[in-house]
Order: C-alpha cells, then sequence, then structure tokens
C-alpha cells in the first residue's frame, strides 16, 4: 500500500491530515506536478483524470479523489471517527463537508489555477475567472465566520472531515492573498484551534 501525492497540492494535504488524526502510517510516494509527472501516460494508466492524491492498495487497486481516499480509511478505521457515527450524523458532516469544497476549497483553488505562474502555459487560465474566485471566496469566509458564532467546529461541536478541507481551502487561499478578515473573530478562533492540531502540520 502507498500514496501517490504532490507535497504541495492542497488535497494530497487533506489525506495527510485527515491519516495523522487516524493515526494511521502509509508510504508516500511524490509526483511531481510540477514537471507534469501527472500528466504522463504512465501515471494516466493509474489515474486518467490525473490528480493526485492516488490510493495504491496491495492488491492492485486505485483510488483516486481524496474523500474516497478518506472514506477508504475511516471505514479501515472508525476511530477516531472523522466522517459520521449514524445516519444523521454522517448526512451532516458530508454536507458541511460539501460546502466547504464547493465554497472554500474549490474558490481557492480557482483563483490560483487562473491567475498562478505555476499553471501559465500548461493549463488554459482565464484572469478574470481568478478574480471572480478570489472575490467569491473571501465572501465565503465572511459567510463561515457568522456560522461559527454558534458553534466549535464547521460541523458541529467536534472536529471531522468538514474541518480539515476547510482548513486545507483556507490555507491555500493564502497563495492568491486570500486571507481571514481582522474583523472575523470566529473564524479566526476555530482556524487557531485546528492549525494547533499536530495533524495540521501533517
Amino acid at each position: 500500500m502507498k500514496i501517490l501525492e504532490f507535497t504541495q497540492a492542497p488535497n494530497p494535504r487533506r489525506v495527510r491530515v485527515f491519516l495523522a488524526e487516524k493515526g494511521i502510517q502509509v508510504p508516500f510516494e511524490q509526483v511531481n506536478l510540477g514537471t507534469a509527472d501527472n500528466r504522463k501516460p504512465e501515471f494516466l494508466k493509474i489515474n486518467p483524470m490525473g490528480g493526485v492524491p492516488v490510493l495504491q492498495l496491495d492488491d492492485g487497486t486505485y483510488i483516486a479523489e481524496s474523500v474516497a481516499v478518506c472514506r477508504y480509511f475511516e471505514d479501515v478505521k472508525p476511530e477516531p471517527n472523522l466522517m459520521g457515527r449514524d445516519a444523521k450524523e454522517k448526512a451532516v458532516i458530508e454536507m458541511w463537508n460539501r460546502r466547504m469544497e464547493f465554497e472554500i476549497l474549490s474558490m481557492t483553488a480557482g483563483a490560483f489555477r487562473n491567475t498562478s505562474d505555476f499553471f501559465k502555459g500548461r493549463i488554459p487560465q482565464v484572469p478574470e475567472y481568478g478574480k471572480i474566485c478570489k472575490e467569491a471566496a473571501l465572501k465565503r469566509l465572511e459567510w463561515l465566520d457568522g456560522e461559527l458564532a454558534n458553534r466549535k467546529f464547521i460541523a458541529g461541536d467536534r472536529y471531522t472531515i468538514a474541518d480539515i478541507t476547510a482548513l486545507i481551502g483556507i490555507d491555500f487561499g493564502r497563495t492568491t492573498g486570500i486571507k481571514i478578515g481582522d474583523n472575523q473573530k470566529n473564524l479566526a478562533r476555530w482556524h487557531a484551534e485546528v492549525s494547533s492540531r499536530p495533524s495540521a502540520k501533517a
């Protein structure tokens, strides 16, 4: 078993934080996105979408998509639970995790993809759309600050995968100047708490 990843990308970090919370150690193998190794034929045979991370199981099965990888390890090691214990909690955590994906992580990633020199000449870039993504992300941080006025964590009173996704998205936003505002005290409180967890350094 091993995980193919790239340490500078946000989604592999999501898996690393998840595994650190679980206390699971898996060997990692780097796929250099900077040299487009993920677009080479040998990698596309593993994951035709060209993305990382990819979990390779001992039987030769490949599992791509970061949440799918996390789901595998949640079932392998249910505790500490990060994705819900019953139908209601699973649905609520899934709801908030998807919101953090669509409203935070995808917007910060969209800003980066469309404005960063890292992708210049490698993918079609639309700087105007990158600006829209940045503005949307900043508005979503305002919204999330309000949500966190009444609860400790993203999906409720305990730390879950939704907190991991939000942390990854917000931290990745720094690459394009997307930051928690000085007046967003609830969000700053949450961010400081989840960032202080040892797993955040994974």
